[in-house]
């Protein structure tokens, strides 16, 4: 097996000619920093064999001798700085092989057949992504040792290969088959190659490097004994990443083409018809994250099964899509998540590595962050988020003085009823929308507000240490420490949300509410929607409209008239969190 015969590839060439580029750079860079020496050198050196003298050449040569000096000690610091400086490592979870015999199997006959070497480790990470990541950052390269050590019970402290470690997204071992599988990992591991050049290897290093030093510059937070020399560093690494940045795009570029073009000759047709389970694979996981998962992470409860759920998602998206239509027929065939051994517990900890990234979760279950089955779902998300939200809605409704029975220009609580005392109706809530100077905007103004104080109060806090549950199959105990004092969520799912769709968010709630407690509905799960009422059995997926015609024109008619058909009685009270 050749470790570096993927640079013989087309393209490649151009990737070792961009590489060079860039340690041009770099040279340029360091002659720049011994040109006074040199020139110190040549005047103490003439000076010595009687060629110059006299007091202007000896001030000169003093003057040139002292600016050498400044310029070699600040060219070491910053070159520590860069040497030092952590590059950003993506969270992840790690496979063992102990955890994933199969799978790495699969991916060193796949390193063979591609005559490349095989990568050093495997991680997943909670994304529809599969990308080759270097490593061998002494920093990376301590935790990843500490990592096998305490994950594979082996305390002779082996040194991490220097081969990238090859991340996979967990959404494709659940969805893709086996041999789909191999076939989207084909060009992935082909980049390998081109990573065991040793001018590749060394132009990414010293890019990374410049990268990391720009990032410690901006950290936060810093005394003015440390902010000073950093953000020397950190310019004299601007200055250099603007010349590199043309070079290191173009190279990389030049190792995708040559890592596919010798993925070719692997699977090649397959691939064509994974790609489009890749494409599938993203729109339900993202569906999966943003209606399903993110409602529980503002309960403080976690989804333990995200992998599973997108199955689920994707099925039934397969089902709705006429384009989707023969997808379902592979799910006879073998799953790739059949390559692990345990694949609920790499499913556990992806998911709550998922809750960290896209939402903020702390990295370990706790009494105000802890994992829901998909069986328990409706019952304690779904419910617990309508009453929860109903009893905000009412909140602000008593905070504005409105009453339980709301006429039209009466709309403000009587003396004989104070406000907080009454009656959680949805009636007083469609009365006081529907009334003339209802006033919708202040409502909503409210609710804002309201959920503002509540998520800053119970947004749990993000930390860093202590292990997940399931570490001992693959988990990393702290999968984001490398990152440093990064805010989080890093990767925030949705933009914040306006009072008035928050509003009209809380009146469906009340409506569902009111619909569970008086008309026999209950709360559902809908793969691709989220929170559903079921009525009669089956979902109800019309009550948007109605809700909004009250929210946003003060029209209460297509609602009432909806509640009428479903049975349910809006002068009752209901039950709130």
């Amino acid at each position: 097996m050749s470790g570096t015969g993927s640079v013989e590839q087309p393209g490649a060439h151009s990737a070792r000619a961009r590489a060079l580029a860039l340690l041009r750079i770099r040279s340029r860079a360091v002659a720049v920093a011994i040109l006074p020496a040199a020139a110190a050198v040549v005047l103490l050196v003439a000076g010595a064999q009687g060629h110059i003298g006299g007091g202007a050449w000896d001030a000169v040569r003093w003057a040139v001798t002292v600016c050498a000096v400044v310029v070699l000690l600040l060219a070491v610091a910053v070159a520590a700085a860069v040497a030092r400086a952590r590059p950003a490592v993506s969270p992840t979870v790690p496979l063992t092989e102990e955890a994933a015999p199969d799978l790495y199997r699969l991916v060193r006959d796949l390193a063979d057949r591609l005559e490349v070497p095989a990568p050093s480790a495997i991680a997943l990470t909670p994304d529809c992504d599969s990308w080759l990541e270097d490593r061998t950052h002494p920093a990376a390269q301590q935790r990843a040792t500490d990592l096998a050590k305490g994950l594979s019970g082996d305390r002779r402290g082996r040194r991490v290969p220097a081969a990238p470690v090859l991340v996979i997204g967990s959404p494709f071992l659940w969805w893709m088959r086996v041999a789909e599988l191999r076939a989207v990992l084909a060009p992935v591991v082909a980049g390998t190659g081109p990573s065991a050049h040793p001018d590749i290897a060394a132009a990414r290093r010293f890019v990374r490097g410049l990268d990391a030093a720009v990032a410690d510059a901006c950290v936060p937070g810093q005394g003015v004994v440390r902010r000073v020399p950093t953000a020397f560093v950190g310019w004299i690494a601007r200055m250099l990443l603007r010349g590199c940045r043309g070079h290191a795009a173009e190279m990389e570029r030049c190792v995708a083409a040559a890592a596919s073009v010798r993925a070719q000759g692997v699977d090649y047709g397959l691939r064509i018809v994974a790609q489009e389970q890749v494409g599938l694979a993203y729109a339900g996981w993202d569906r999966l994250l943003t209606r399903v998962a993110l409602p529980a992470w503002r309960m403080g409860r976690w989804p333990s099964r995200l992998d599973a759920g997108v199955v689920s998602a994707l099925t039934e998206l397969s089902r709705r899509d006429r384009l989707a239509e023969g997808f379902t027929s592979r799910l006879g065939e073998r799953p790739a998540c059949d390559l692990l051994e345990e694949p609920g517990v790499a499913d556990e900890a992806a998911s709550l590595l998922a809750a960290r990234l896209f939402h903020g979760g702390p990295a370990e279950s706790g009494p105000d962050w802890s994992p829901v089955d998909w069986q328990q779902y409706p019952e304690e998300v779904v419910d617990r988020k309508w009453r929860t939200e109903a009893a905000r809605l009412h909140r602000v409704l008593d905070s504005l003085g409105v009453s339980t029975g709301v006429s039209a220009g009466a709309h403000r609580a009587p003396a004989a009823e104070p406000a907080g005392t009454a009656l959680p109706t949805l009636a007083r809530v469609i009365d006081h929308l529907a009334a003339p100077g209802g006033n919708a905007e202040e409502l909503a103004a409210g609710i804002g507000a309201a959920v503002a104080r509540d998520e800053a109060g119970a947004a749990p806090a993000p930390r860093n240490g202590g292990p997940t549950e399931g570490a001992q199959a693959g988990a990393d105990p702290d999968p984001l420490d490398l990152w440093g004092p990064v805010p989080l969520p890093l990767f925030p799912l949705q933009p914040p949300r306006t009072g008035a769709e928050l509003l009209a968010d809380h009146v469906v709630a009340m409506v569902c509410c009111a619909a569970v407690d008086t008309a026999g509905a209950a709360p559902g799960l809908d793969w691709l929607d989220g929170p559903a009422l079921l009525v009669d059995g089956g979902r109800s997926s019309d009550l948007g409209a109605p809700v909004l015609s009250l929210v946003e024109d003060g029209d209460a008619e297509p609602l009432r008239s909806w509640l009428s058909g479903v049975g349910v009685r809006t002068d009752k009270p209901v039950r709130l969190v």
